[in-house]
């Protein structure tokens, strides 16, 4: 039985550090074409998790299903939201991308009703907080981001896509349920780094870079913090909080974002900010409040069982 508690704190965690990608990826892009650090972000994390492996005296398995999920996994976790994240940014806009990108909640509610059964669906008031939790982004964000909405409509569906498939790594994660947190995690960025690191070296050359400090450091944080340890906690909650709870994080990488500029950046934050990230955790707080178990009463016995 877990500790719920503790699975919440984990969960603010894993929006701290995917949160604060941003603000390495920004630090590193100097130095790294896009194609090139993502490479390095998952090559380097897949590294550093087959040390923690070995030291954990744990194995990959052999299977071809297993390697088959991990592929897949991969394309719809990290290789496939990041590229379409970072090419469509370019042209639909930041603001519009944030909002575009954390719709992934949303995306979970939906899918859910396509692929699993209804015993295992998310309610009525897991998509209350999946709205009110948008609602914050939007606030955080800027209403007045939505008015870009459909200017740039290619890259933004690109972006709203990459969201999609967030959601669809959330509910896959059910398949992993039998592999410890550890093994899916580094599999998968493994699978990844088979596809990213030959498109980095096609694309960009990067024998032929030369990164200063600041991008190298950065590119460390993006890869083994953000990265490697991130897709361990991130594994883990998929079989503790749900695909629902997990993707929520979503709605918590905004604020971290804002609370990252206001200590490190002395940016100042306004009334209509604090009231996304504030609306914004209300509704991380509905989509993992615990749903509370029916009882039903044995004719024979006359007692309440769970």
């Amino acid at each position: 039985m877990h500790n719920r508690s503790f699975e919440l704190a984990l969960l603010g965690v894993l929006a701290l550090l995917w949160g604060s990608s941003y603000m390495w990826i920004s630090l590193a892009l100097p130095s790294f074409p896009p194609a090139t650090l993502i490479a390095i972000r998952v090559g380097l994390a897949s590294l550093v998790l087959l040390v923690i492996l070995a030291v954990r005296g744990l194995t990959l398995p052999r299977d071809l299903y297993s390697w088959r999920l991990f592929f897949v996994q991969s394309l719809v976790n990290s290789t496939g939201p990041w590229l379409m994240l970072a090419w469509g940014q370019q042209t639909a806009g930041t603001a519009v991308s944030s909002v575009l990108n954390s719709t992934s909640p949303l995306w979970v509610f939906a899918f859910s009703f396509l692929l699993l059964n209804s015993g295992l669906r998310p309610g009525g008031r897991q998509l209350a907080g999946a709205l009110l939790g948008f609602g914050g982004i939007v606030l955080i964000v800027g209403v007045g981001a939505l008015e870009d909405i459909g200017r740039n409509l290619v890259p933004q569906l690109v972006v709203l896509f990459g969201a999609a498939l967030y959601g669809i790594a959330a509910l896959r994660g059910r398949l992993f349920a039998s592999y410890p947190p550890l093994v899916t995690a580094t599999g998968t960025l493994i699978c990844a780094s088979l596809v990213l690191v030959p498109l980095s070296l096609v694309t960009d050359r990067p024998w032929t870079l030369a990164p200063d400090r600041i991008g190298v450091l950065s590119a460390l944080m993006l890869s083994i913090a953000c990265t490697a340890f991130a897709f361990l906690i991130y594994f883990r909650l998929l079989n503790t909080l749900g695909a629902m709870g997990t993707a929520s994080q979503a709605y918590l990488r905004s604020g971290v974002g804002v609370f990252l500029g206001v200590v490190f950046l002395s940016e100042s934050l306004d009334l209509e900010t604090f009231a996304g990230i504030c609306l914004a955790i209300f509704g991380v707080v509905l989509i993992n409040w615990p749903v509370k178990r029916k009882l039903q009463v044995t004719p024979s016995m006359g007692k309440e069982v769970s």
